[in-house]
């Protein structure tokens, strides 16, 4: 039976149906759950995909943290099930306090779109294991806030607990200390602003999204091939 994935929906989200897609063509089933509920279902993993939650009103993923859904998503991190941010659904998991740190505007005040080289700092996260250090992964970016920040001592503790997943070759926005993505002290929950989903298929470009998505599955307790 295939993984099931629970995909967040917020009023604004726009990225949920790629997620569906990418999860389906490494044979998961991603189904669609709106901010407005308050159970994930028998849920595998959970990805909140990206967009503009609540039209990024007063700042992106502050209104959606209140969302009914949320609870969900914070139970489920609790007891250790995986759990993925994309972009807009990365800083709804900071405004939720799930990861730590938070996404500003880019530096220069541009909104950066195009591919990004990410290289991979640890295969110790729900998106990293079926991947090796040292990893470099093209990856699409499209955001005007993935500047991530955060205040000295939890850089310090990121580095030190090795919670870095990806970092930018060639930092786009800013981000302080070319962070792209990062984990939770748990491992389960990861914040990535780069896309995966739309680096699924050679006629887009990249197939490089792939092995976060197998990861995912992996840390969802699905058996897949060995690796390579």
């Amino acid at each position: 039976m295939a993984a099931d994935i629970a995909v967040i929906r917020f009023p604004g989200t726009n990225c949920e149906f790629d997620v569906v897609e990418a999860l389906g063509s490494v044979g998961a089933t991603g189904r669609v759950v709106f901010h407005d509920e308050t159970s994930l279902g028998v849920a595998d993993a959970v990805v909140v995909a990206g967009g503009f939650a609540h039209g990024d009103y007063l700042r992106p993923g502050a209104i959606a943290r209140f969302s009914p859904i949320m609870d969900a998503v914070r139970s489920f991190a609790e007891q250790g099930g995986p759990v993925l941010g994309i972009c807009n659904g990365f800083q709804v998991l900071t405004e939720a306090h799930l990861l730590p740190g938070a996404l500003q505007k880019n530096a220069g005040l541009k909104f950066r779109c195009g591919e990004a080289t990410l290289r991979v700092e640890t295969a110790r996260s729900a998106i990293t294991n079926r991947a090796t250090v040292g990893d470099l992964l093209r990856i699409p970016i499209n955001h005007f806030e993935g500047n991530y920040t955060c205040d000295d001592d939890t850089l310090a503790e990121l580095r030190a607990d090795d919670r870095i997943v990806v970092r930018y070759v060639d930092n786009p926005n800013g981000s302080v200390d070319d962070i792209a993505g990062i984990c939770n002290a748990g491992r389960n929950v990861v914040g990535l602003m780069p896309h995966p989903e739309r680096a699924m298929h050679e006629l887009l470009g990249s197939t490089d999204g792939r092995v976060m998505f197998e990861s995912l599955l992996s840390a969802a307790g699905v058996d897949l091939s060995p690796i390579g």
